[in-house]
């Protein structure tokens, strides 16, 4: 076994001695038990999750499907880059979701901004499909279905060879869809990208690299 536990544990004694776990002499990626606790992954705004260590590649078409949940306005969801300018990115801004595909040729930007006061930063589970078909993108919050039109009609492929990066990204990587840096606060669950017929749910307690991400447990309510 080579990851770690996903649970809580507490009253640890050793020969009859209990534990301090209020003052450890070192500790890493271990976060506070919650009393009210819900399926879902905790990004506390200061890290990322690093995915599929061998590089992603987006090209002609992908399928992004995921839920968050965040009182913050602002956040990186997702990106996948390259090298050069080609890549996809998912990000909040004041309070609005962009879909970012950059095919080569030109970044094209799909925007879902809430009617009215409704709030997509409410600590509420919100539910976001991002589609790149070609040179077509579009982005589905809810429900609600955004398109855009993409000048580079002629550019089809992102050819991406770096890793999924979620809810943010080490500062010495480069990501050319992106136009935020902050990390991700609040909770992601069941993300799932999909090409073709292959279908793949990313577990994030086997990411290559977390920094401030707790798998498989969400605060029931933001602390």
């Amino acid at each position: 076994v080579t990851h770690s536990i996903p649970a809580c544990i507490g009253s640890m004694t050793i020969n009859g001695k209990q534990l301090d776990n209020e003052s450890p002499v070192s500790i890493f990626a271990v976060n506070k038990c919650y009393e009210t606790v819900q399926d879902g992954t905790f990004f506390d705004g200061s890290g990322f999750a690093a995915l599929v260590r061998e590089g992603y590649k987006v090209r002609s078409d992908v399928n992004i499907t995921l839920e968050f949940r965040t009182t913050a306005a602002h956040g990186v969801l997702l990106g996948v880059s390259s090298a050069k300018v080609d890549a996809i990115g998912l990000e909040i801004v004041h309070g609005k979701v962009l879909f970012h595909v950059n095919n080569g040729a030109g970044r094209v930007t799909a925007t879902y901004e809430p009617r009215g006061t409704n709030s997509l930063c409410d600590g509420k589970w919100h539910k976001l499909q991002a589609n790149k078909s070609k040179h077509r993108i579009s982005l589905i919050i809810d429900g609600n279905l955004v398109h855009t039109d993409n000048p580079y009609s002629q550019s089809t492929s992102a050819d991406t060879n770096n890793p999924i990066y979620v809810g943010g990204y080490p500062a010495d990587v480069k990501q050319n869809c992106l136009t935020s840096k902050s990390s991700f606060r609040g909770c992601l669950r069941n993300l799932v990208l999909t090409k073709g017929q292959h279908t793949e749910l990313f577990d994030f307690s086997r990411a290559f690299d977390l920094r401030g991400v707790f798998p498989h447990s969400c605060p029931g309510a933001e602390h």
